[in-house]
């Protein structure tokens, strides 16, 4: 499955908004997760999960920050993510439904932050993208 020049141009006209502010849209999706699968806080225990803390807004910067990487490399997206998979498949060993799951509350995020770029059209090509980057997130699990 690969994101087609439309679908691709929704996430790249979008991320210029996303990066002045991905530790607290980060932040806020991890809040959502947790809130929304208190399971997922399993793999959280050593961070202070309370609203707005500094470990989420760290953690969420770098989730976004691997998102906006991902989206500079659409046609490459297996070689902008391979470090990512090796990590969370060998060392922190992290469900790999949870990836669909965070996706699910960044999804939520964006289109609250941002609703009139986020369109029945932009959500599918952000759905689409971050499905594809579950998929090499959780390729090495096999």
């Amino acid at each position: 499955m690969t994101l087609t020049a439309s679908e691709g141009a929704f996430i790249l006209n979008l991320w210029p908004k996303i990066a002045p502010k991905v530790n607290d849209l980060g932040a806020e999706a991890l809040e959502r997760l947790f809130l929304s699968f208190p399971q997922t806080k399993t793999y959280f225990s050593h961070f202070d999960l309370s609203h707005g803390s500094a470990d989420l807004k760290a953690h969420g910067g770098k989730v976004l920050n691997a998102l906006g990487n991902a989206a500079s490399r659409l046609d490459d997206l297996d070689a902008a993510l391979s470090t990512l998979s090796d990590l969370h498949a060998y060392n922190l060993r992290v469900d790999p439904g949870n990836f669909d799951l965070l996706s699910h509350t960044i999804q939520v995020v964006l289109a609250i932050y941002f609703p009139s770029d986020f369109s029945a059209e932009a959500q599918a090509a952000w759905d689409k993208f971050l499905s594809e980057v579950s998929a090499v997130l959780t390729s090495k699990y096999r």
